[in-house]
């Protein structure tokens, strides 16, 4: 078992207990240059709600940032978009997924910053 096999396998056991819940899922997912979020519906039919590093805005923000995409920092900016994104869509609470990733660094900036955004879980 890889080190990707095994981040899905701890992912898989979050997931069950989301959808046992029935609430809607902020889940993330990190490359080494990336972060990226969604906001998926609770029977994981569609996204709701997408922020990421790649979009156009956020690149600019981050044009002078080193590391750009692949910091706490540039987390923290997608948690607040993706919490501001939720707000307008009527979105206000989720469960979240952290992908089976560990609960540190860039995951928990970006759940920190969706929290103070008013994103609750």
């Amino acid at each position: 078992m890889d080190k990707n096999q095994a981040r899905l396998r701890r992912a898989r056991q979050t997931r069950l207990k989301i959808r046992e819940l029935g609430v809607n899922r902020l889940t993330v997912f990190r490359s080494s240059q990336h972060i990226y979020a969604n906001i998926t519906a609770s029977d994981g039919s569609k996204v709701l709600v997408a922020a990421s590093t790649l979009e156009a805005d956020v690149r600019a923000e981050l044009a002078g940032a080193t590391g750009k995409g692949g910091n706490a920092n540039a987390a923290k900016l997608i948690g607040k978009r993706i919490a501001e994104k939720a707000l307008q869509a009527g979105i206000d609470s989720v469960a979240f997924d952290r992908g089976g990733y560990r609960y540190h660094g860039r995951v928990r900036a970006l759940a920190d910053a969706a929290r103070e955004a008013g994103l609750k879980f």
